[in-house]
């Protein structure tokens, strides 16, 4: 009985010394880079290997809104023209006649928006040039790559 309570007793010491040199070599390390880095929390840094958020990233509480404000702060759940992509407008249907206006669907909306000649769609403010009776012609302004004025021609066909 005496061997059992000394093996343990010398079980305890020896553990209790090796948790003691754990700690001291814990704090060894954390002040050896202490003094070779500034940085406080290493944590806190963004990941090299993913690209950085955008400035105009929307949130997810932002993204499920069903409703959009207008400019004279009234609410509407049609959005506004000047906010769509131009691949997602899709063309219902086209009224040929004294004045021309065009049936168009945004995204996946059920929602048909009356557009006509010479109103400004998108997020580059491309103008609706001619309302035919087989789509609509889109035509944007850029800056091409040497600093000159271009003008690009989108047509979008009736969607079936």
């Amino acid at each position: 009985m005496k061997i059992f309570i000394t093996i343990i007793i010398l079980f305890l010491i020896t553990s209790a010394s090796f948790a003691q040199k754990r700690n001291a070599s814990k704090e060894k390390v954390n002040s050896f880079f202490k003094d070779k880095t500034k940085i406080d929390d290493p944590y806190e840094l963004r990941d090299p290997f993913k690209a950085p958020p955008t400035k105009g990233a929307k949130t997810e509480q932002e993204k499920k809104q069903n409703y959009f404000k207008t400019a004279d702060g009234t609410f509407t759940n049609i959005p506004d023209k000047g906010q769509v992509n131009l691949q997602d407008i899709r063309i219902v249907g086209v009224l040929i006649g004294k004045e021309r206006r065009a049936l168009a669907k945004f995204g996946e909306g059920k929602d048909v928006v009356i557009l006509r000649e010479g109103m400004k769609v998108g997020q580059d403010n491309a103008e609706l040039k001619a309302i035919l009776p087989g789509g609509i012609v889109l035509v944007e302004k850029i800056i091409n790559v040497y600093g000159q004025e271009e003008y690009l021609e989108t047509v979008i066909p009736i969607s079936k």
